[in-house]
């Protein structure tokens, strides 16, 4: 079965940084993203990498801070946070996708469960 598995969150200082990192089994995926969802808001793409690493994209809120990547041999893509700040306070979720299509579309066919990333004053 697909499953995505996120690890890496926690609680950080303002100016900190964090790696998360997501694990994928069951099958390979032609773009794998970040998103996250703060309370009471809607869910925003944060970074997007293609199958080749080739095409990347990032939110504006993020960019220059956030960094993704991905290890396909190990099936695993990775978001280097830096420089967090408050408002980079969310539950952040792996998502996955076999199609091509937009890196900023939220239209993934497979989801984590999610890992809360809280960044402290």
């Amino acid at each position: 079965q697909v499953q995505l598995v996120e690890s890496g969150g926690g609680l950080v200082q303002a100016g900190g940084s964090l790696r998360l990192s997501c694990a994928a089994s069951g099958r390979t995926f032609e773009a794998m993203g970040w998103v996250r969802q703060a309370p009471g808001k809607g869910r925003e793409v944060v970074a997007a990498i293609s199958w080749s690493g080739g095409a990347t994209s990032a939110s504006d809120s993020v960019k220059g801070r956030f960094t993704i990547s991905r290890d396909n041999a190990k099936n695993t893509a990775y978001l280097q946070m830096s420089s967090l700040k408050p408002e980079d306070t969310a539950v952040y979720y792996c998502a996955a996708r076999r199609v091509v299509d937009s890196l900023g579309s939220l239209n993934y066919d497979y989801w984590g469960q999610g890992t809360q990333v809280t960044v402290s004053s």
